[in-house]
């Protein structure tokens, strides 16, 4: 399967590839089993084992973090063992970490994977040597990727085509009702497609109007307003829609079996699902987190303090904000001084 999906080039194929793959293993699960290597089998599974452990307790990443790391470490060691067979990790030299990283860098496409590829190698050269496995700290020979954050425009929607979407999702049928609700609350709060899983029944304070979102991206909790039409469609959803099952959380899928959803992709296709039934023009990128942007590039245009944008989106720093900012044009030529030269 990695192979197989390592052989497209542009990110749109690849990523319908990835989601047609994981409804096949959903359906039929029992044509993708495979044998999982036993430590005999692979003689770097101790390593790796160590090298998780070493995120998780030394560096306190989480589980998905954790995961993309593991398997950037487990990267490097396919490419060293394949081109250097049967030498130890001990042995390694800085010439080969550049011949790692320079492999990596020419099967990324995009500033932001060759970033995390030589991310993820410096960090599990950097267990290598606390770890005591390797003499030498050859974290500090991976060069550092040109990629600057505040480059380019967030993808965004008109707030129009946003209401205009929401709009056109009916109120009969339960997937209708189910996808109304999910929109409004994310196009209205801002919250993270993770968030949206996690969020529980008991998390929604209907009295005050708030929805309690716990563990975020920045490790900590926050509460966001659910407005009047949000917190309606929570309630439709929740005594007409909701699939009569245990389970304490709010959203749940319709197929089987009917629980939550175990991933990112399905809460993705529903809102990439519902913007083009609502005429909206999509880019490669279509989400929940283009709503999170369209969100917070509606407030900046509204002229809401750049704090209070920070504080709903729980980013910790205001620079992160600050990136919405760049599309509010009409309030920076406010700000902008005289042309030098007088009047062209």
């Amino acid at each position: 399967i990695d192979s197989y999906l390592g052989a497209f080039t542009t990110d749109t194929p690849r990523i319908g590839a990835v989601s047609a793959l994981g409804h096949a293993r959903r359906v039929a699960p029992e044509r993708f089993i495979i044998s999982v290597p036993s430590e005999e089998d692979d003689p770097d599974a101790p390593l790796l084992a160590s090298f998780s452990d070493y995120l998780r307790s030394v560096r306190g990443l989480e589980p998905k973090t954790r995961e993309g790391v593991l398997l950037g470490g487990r990267r490097f060691l396919d490419w060293f063992r394949h081109h250097h067979p049967g030498q130890d990790i001990e042995a390694l030299t800085a010439k080969q970490v550049l011949a790692a990283v320079e492999h990596r860098l020419s099967l990324s496409a995009t500033s932001s994977s060759r970033t995390a590829a030589t991310s993820h190698i410096r960090t599990f050269l950097r267990f290598l040597y606390w770890a005591g496995h390797h003499r030498q700290d050859l974290a500090r020979v991976v060069p550092r990727t040109p990629s600057w954050r505040l480059a380019h425009l967030p993808p965004r929607l008109a707030w129009d085509d946003v209401r205009q979407a929401i709009d056109a999702i009916g109120t009969t049928t339960p997937v209708d009702i189910r996808d109304r609700a999910v929109l409004l609350l994310l196009a209205t709060t801002g919250i993270r497609n993770g968030e949206l899983r996690a969020i529980r029944l008991k998390d929604i304070d209907w009295r005050t109007g708030e929805v309690f979102v716990r563990r975020t991206k920045g490790k900590r909790d926050r509460v966001v307003p659910l407005l009047e039409e949000t917190g309606a469609a929570l309630a439709d959803y929740i005594l007409r829609a909701r699939p009569k099952v245990d389970s304490p959380y709010l959203f749940l899928s319709f197929a089987p079996p009917l629980g939550p959803f175990k991933c990112a992709s399905p809460v993705s296709r529903i809102v990439r699902k519902r913007l083009r039934h609502g005429g909206v023009e999509l880019g490669r990128v279509a989400g929940a987190h283009l709503l999170r942007h369209s969100l917070a590039t509606q407030l900046v245009r509204q002229r809401r303090p750049i704090n209070e944008v920070a504080d709903l989106l729980g980013h910790r720093s205001i620079n992160t904000t600050a990136l919405y900012v760049k599309v509010a044009a009409s309030q920076l030529a406010e700000v902008a001084l005289p042309f030098p030269g007088g009047a062209a």
